[in-house]
């Protein structure tokens, strides 16, 4: 009778987590493409006669909207402080007291605050809008402090999540954010390019915050199993943010088609266009953000058999 002994580290191989190849890299990427495009809006929204035209636009055509819109959007826009601090402080603590995870949460949490210091430093630092023959309040409102606060308290969350929650953790922090600016622009505090720039300026800080995250942490709770392999990582949540992104093209195209000259005049196909370009920047970052820390989160190598 012969014995084989085994070996203590094959054992130890089995559900063993890696981290796949090239995430500095591609987080690298992400964080300059948010600050190139943070750059590219304020420069074509704010400097230019066109973005100008047609940022003031959607804000002035938002007033045929307002009537009863508008006392839903104001309540809510009272309330958004308090929702996205309340909803960000009980996931984040929550999941650092049960799993320890304190680094994390420092991380997570010095990020949001940095984005919303960011969002004041702007407002005062970037030029007031020239005049480019666009009637319009010169003084700067980019980027959206409101909206900038609701989208780094949903970032918080998602970078606190465990890699099986963070496609639904995306999809419904997306979603809220998105719903926070455009009701910004509904009751005319902000234009749709305030919006998005807030969107972009969270990402320069929060994609990097991630990095550090998944870099440093290496709990066995956070194994990533793939796509499917829970409800709340279903395909759904990536599938159902482009839909709505496509579906917020068309509206924007057609918005767009009808007041193309020797067409009818807007009323509020301006205002429309705004609001798809919300929810289109809103879900792109979404799908972009999830899809990125799904490949980069860590994997377990499955046992040889």
């Amino acid at each position: 009778m012969t014995f084989q002994l085994r070996d203590p580290r094959r054992k130890q191989a089995a559900g063993r987590i890696r981290l796949a190849r090239g995430t500095g890299f591609l987080f690298a990427v992400a964080t300059l493409a948010c600050a190139t495009g943070l750059a590219a809006t304020y420069y074509y929204f704010v400097r230019t006669t066109t973005g100008q035209f047609i940022d003031e636009s959607a804000l002035v055509e938002a007033v045929a909207i307002h009537g009863p819109a508008g006392k839903v959007t104001t309540r809510f826009l009272d309330w958004l402080p308090t929702i996205s601090l309340v909803m960000a402080a009980v996931v984040v603590l929550s999941v650092t007291v049960i799993h320890r995870r304190w680094r994390a949460a420092g991380i997570a949490v010095a990020a949001c605050v940095a984005a919303n210091i960011a969002t004041q430093v702007l407002k005062d630092l970037l030029p007031a809008r020239p005049y480019r023959g666009v009637e319009t309040l010169e003084l700067n409102s980019l980027p959206s402090g409101h909206t900038t606060l609701a989208a780094s308290a949903a970032a918080a969350v998602f970078l606190m999540a465990s890699p099986r929650w963070r496609p639904l953790a995306g999809f419904v922090g997306g979603s809220f954010a998105i719903a926070s600016g455009m009701s910004t622009l509904v009751n005319q505090w902000h234009r749709p390019a305030d919006v998005v720039a807030a969107f972009l300026l969270v990402g320069c800080f929060m994609i990097p915050a991630g990095w550090l995250i998944i870099r440093n942490d290496s709990h066995e709770w956070r194994v990533w199993d793939g796509f499917g392999g829970h409800w709340a990582s279903a395909r759904l949540w990536i599938t159902l943010p482009v839909v709505l992104g496509l579906a917020s093209a068309a509206v924007a195209g057609y918005s767009l088609f009808k007041i193309a000259p020797g067409l009818e005049d807007s009323t509020t196909n301006y205002f429309w266009a705004g609001i798809s370009l919300i929810v289109i920047a809103g879900y792109l970052a979404t799908v972009a953000t999830t899809s990125l820390f799904a490949y980069t989160a860590r994997r377990r190598d499955l046992p040889e058999r």
